[in-house]
């Protein structure tokens, strides 16, 4: 063992790390795009990938020869379909990286006036369905919606779901602290073991926590109850303390994306830590 340790030059532990450095990269790639579909799409070309290494082993030339040339182009095919996961990349890593973190007081007034609208809109009994974006990103929901990029207020998101708004039918996301876009339709879950008194904006909720981490707010239009949506998690609001408690605890990573180089590179390679 001490001989083997010793045979090691600075090489071999460059090789070991050059290893471990794309490894951690395609780990935190393969979380960044699942739950959307550039993560099917990925699926997609690893079992063409593997096709054409069984038609290699097995000589089959017909099929080496398609899946060969198919491959042989792979680079193109990489930035055709994942165009704009590329660019939202592109666009991350041109942002400042030396910004420090936002002023936490930000994160308390956007989930403050996230709270009146909901407890107005449910003194109406007005539906709707409020969504916060964590660490999966909800672009592929994005794209359906109505984009509005706009700064959150109580009164912005009351006469989005306010009827004849022409944004009330759909979920509004909520993206880095901004209202990203409205109107946006989700995924129904399939889940034969939900509550048969959950409507379709409750099953739209729970459908997209079964394919992302983000976070859910669901007014019933039936009861004006409140709902909170989380993976493998539905929480029941009682009072608006519930709520801003909730969102408090939950959403912890909002507002923060702004940090410095070296936290930015860590986090990529290590996940975030866990906050105490």
């Amino acid at each position: 063992m001490i001989s083997l340790l010793q045979s090691f030059g600075w090489r071999d532990i460059l090789d070991i790390l050059d290893i471990i450095i794309v490894a951690f990269i395609i780990y935190r790639v393969i979380i960044l795009i699942k739950g959307t579909g550039a993560f099917q799409v990925l699926v997609g070309l690893l079992i063409i990938f593997a096709v054409f290494l069984i038609s290699v082993i097995l000589k089959l030339y017909a099929t080496e020869y398609i899946f060969g040339n198919f491959l042989s182009s792979i680079i193109i095919v990489i930035i055709v379909l994942f165009r704009n996961e590329i660019r939202r990349g592109l666009i991350e890593v041109g942002k400042n990286p030396f910004a420090v973190a936002q002023n936490k007081l930000e994160r308390v007034g956007l989930i403050e006036e996230t709270s009146k609208a909901v407890f107005e809109l449910a003194s109406k009994r007005i539906g709707a369905i409020i969504v916060f974006e964590r660490n999966v990103f909800l672009g592929d929901y994005l794209k359906i919606g109505t984009k509005l990029d706009s700064i959150v207020s109580k009164e912005l998101l009351i006469s989005i779901f306010t009827p004849p708004s022409p944004l009330h039918d759909g979920a509004a996301i909520i993206q880095k602290g901004k209202l990203a876009a409205a109107a946006c339709y989700l995924p129904l879950s399939t889940d034969e073991g939900i509550n048969k008194k959950f409507g379709t904006r409750h099953r739209a909720a729970i459908g997209l926590s079964e394919l992302s981490d983000a976070l859910s707010i669901v007014i019933s239009e039936e009861t004006g109850n409140i709902t909170v949506v989380q993976p493998k998690n539905v929480e029941k609001i009682k009072s608006s303390d519930d709520l801003r408690n909730s969102l408090l605890k939950n959403l912890n990573y909002q507002q923060e994306y702004k940090q410095p180089l070296i936290k930015t590179i860590y986090e990529l390679l290590f996940g975030k830590a866990n906050e105490k």
